[in-house]
């Protein structure tokens, strides 16, 4: 799977819990995205499963707004995403090495 910068900081929120569920416009605010940014990222990890993505079942006209689709690693997901940050984290710490040398 491609590894951009976007999908790395989509996978750093959703690996920050786990095991909780998470509505898209959350990660995105918290992943500083744009919304046009992460919902292909979510349709692409979605589709390699690395997360699951279910509609909340609620009344919108009685809850005021619309439902949310929450999106929760899974076991393979959890593994490949702790995986690709820690690959990130050394490709940045290796350049900063050679940056201050």
């Amino acid at each position: 799977m491609r590894m951009t910068g976007s999908t790395l900081s989509a996978l750093a929120v959703l690996t920050s819990d786990p095991s909780r569920q998470m509505y898209g416009l959350e990660i995105a605010e918290r992943a500083g995205l744009a919304s046009g940014t992460l919902y292909p990222i979510l349709l692409r990890l979605e589709r390699e499963g690395w997360i699951t993505g279910a509609w909340e079942t609620i009344d919108e006209s009685e809850e005021g707004r619309r439902r949310r689709r929450y999106y929760t690693l899974t076991g393979l997901g959890a593994q490949e995403a702790r995986k690709a940050l820690s690959e990130r984290e050394q490709v940045v710490t290796w350049r900063l090495g050679g940056a201050l040398a």
